[in-house]
């Protein structure tokens, strides 16, 4: 589904541990193409039906398998870089929009299963510090990815006084 603007809706996914390590995903045939799981929402499809139908797809996780912590407030934008749009696609897409969930894993590594469909779209799964993926992500996604960790981060770490998150630099790293 692709409104007006040419923003194709789309839900991002965080799994996170009870360490507070989060899920961090490489792409087929990506050798440094790494990213949260993410996908489009279909016609007459819910946010939340989405998010369950792209868990399962992508890294093999079903309902039972994950508590949803939170979703962000509003929708994330960001635009595609021009050699990725395809200009002669109608309705053109520019870029995504994108709710995002927090979600907790509720048991072991093991329930993880990259080949849960015909196409998978991930080779190879990490847990990784909570901000490492701003470092990772491709350039066009990373202000997406820094709005949805900043909005997650107090649920977390819900240890860690607000005046400490405030004052964390670019990409989440202390100064």
């Amino acid at each position: 589904m692709i409104d007006a603007d040419g923003y194709r809706a789309n839900v991002g996914i965080i799994v996170s541990s009870a360490e507070g390590k989060v899920l961090w995903a490489r792409r087929v045939g990506g050798k440094d193409a790494w990213q949260f799981p993410q996908g489009g929402i279909k016609k007459g499809e819910t946010h939340e039906q989405a998010l369950y139908r792209e868990l399962s797809e992508e890294i093999g996780l079903s309902v039972d398998d994950v508590e949803i912590v939170s979703c962000t407030s509003s929708w994330l934008r960001y635009q595609l870089p021009k050699h990725l749009i395809r200009y002669e696609a109608r309705p053109l897409c520019i870029g995504q929009k994108q709710k995002w969930y927090l979600l907790r894993l509720n048991g072991d590594d093991g329930l993880v299963k990259l080949g849960n469909s015909d196409k998978p779209e991930f080779d190879h799964w990490r847990w990784v510090d909570y901000w490492l993926p701003l470092r990772e992500v491709v350039s066009f996604k990373r202000k997406v990815y820094e709005k949805a960790l900043k909005e997650f981060e107090p649920l977390i770490f819900p240890n860690v006084s607000q005046k400490k998150i405030r004052r964390r630099g670019r990409y989440g790293l202390r100064r």
